[in-house]
């Protein structure tokens, strides 16, 4: 079963690229995904319904989810991905931070800083800031915003225990995100968690400021294995760290849950400026959809087939426009779609012979 979501914005071109992926492994490999479509999310949903996850977005997902599928999601504004993490408790962010070597000239960072760079950012995902309680309102010397959030212990420890064994199967590395001195609570609560369930010390643990990290992870990357904060230091450091990969177009993410819930996504927004121009990158949502094949599927070799195609077609030279350089071949997103297509089926041949 697998489901998906086209999204807004650049949404319906980026997920239509995967879509002609999900075609070429029922015809060259006889691998058939029982495909379910939702409806309208973010800011669209918002419009019709009132709420950015609506109630008919919200069944399906339930529904998909006890049929034990995985969704495929294109981007969503205002507060979906915050309102669909908090409703199937996706709590766990990971977003791979691995250059592609064809594209080691491309991009604001020169190629010697990014060879070699593989970092996993473990993002907790459904406390923090992001969920805390709100308000604005009006007082005698003027207007106050108020913000209450809090982190327990339990919720601190099931993401670490995830970034602990990520570690163990990669490099032996994890630093911490916190800011001692400005969080001081959450962030000794981080570090007493960390340490305890790092008591036999196998892992190499390492607690990094926020504000040092950003700026460590563009200046010394290969220093970083799996990387592990809160939810908002999360997302604003995996954001800015996708200058690694040359364009924000090819940053991906998975939320997990309890259960086997499993969602797939971009680590971009929807484009709205670009959305229906034939120019966006589908690559960050191909990847996604190669991660799925891995992670929820167990189709490891088509994923790496997917991989190889992706490499294929970008040591060819041909580039979308957030990736354009002298001397490549530019082409719009339709285009990439049919080229990764391509490369893909002709990978599944090869192997299929082999």
């Amino acid at each position: 079963m697998l489901g998906v979501i086209e999204g807004e914005g650049i949404g319906p071109e980026v997920i239509d690229a995967c879509l002609r992926l999900v075609h070429a492994l029922a015809e060259c490999e006889g691998i058939v995904f029982d495909v379910r479509h939702g409806g309208k999310i973010g800011s669209e949903a918002l419009r019709e319904s009132g709420v950015a996850l609506s109630p008919e977005v919200d069944g399906f997902c339930e529904w998909l989810f006890e049929e034990g599928g995985s969704l495929l999601c294109g981007p969503g504004g205002v507060r979906f991905v915050y309102d669909l993490r908090r409703r199937f408790d996706l709590y766990c962010k990971l977003i791979p931070l691995k250059p592609l070597p064809a594209l080691a000239d491309t991009g604001p960072l020169r190629p010697e800083y990014v060879a070699g760079v593989d970092i996993l950012v473990v993002r907790e995902n459904v406390s923090g800031l992001y969920f805390s309680n709100s308000s604005l309102s009006c007082e005698a010397d003027g207007m106050v915003a108020r913000h209450a959030f809090e982190y327990r212990a339990p919720e601190i420890d099931r993401i670490l225990q995830v970034a602990l064994n990520a570690a163990r199967m990669r490099r032996g590395r994890l630093c911490v995100i916190h800011k001692p001195g400005g969080v001081e609570a959450i962030s000794e609560l981080w570090r007493q968690r960390a340490q305890a369930l790092n008591a036999d010390e196998a892992i190499a643990l390492e607690f990094l400021e926020v504000d040092n990290a950003s700026y460590q992870l563009i200046a010394s990357p290969r220093r970083f294995d799996v990387v592990v904060a809160p939810n908002m230091f999360g997302d604003v450091l995996a954001d800015g760290a996708s200058a690694l990969l040359a364009s924000r177009g090819l940053s991906y993410s998975a939320n997990y849950g309890p259960g086997g819930r499993s969602v797939y996504q971009t680590g971009h927004g929807a484009a709205y400026d670009i959305a229906g121009q034939d120019v966006a990158n589908p690559l960050g949502q191909i990847q996604s959809f190669a991660m799925m094949l891995r992670e929820s599927y167990g189709l490891t070799a088509q994923a790496c087939c997917l991989d190889a195609a992706i490499a294929d077609v970008l040591e060819a030279g041909w580039r979308t426009l957030d990736m354009m350089l002298p001397g490549r071949k530019e082409v719009g997103t339709r285009e990439m779609a049919r080229l990764v297509e391509e490369a893909f089926r002709a990978r599944l041949r090869s192997r299929s012979k082999s």
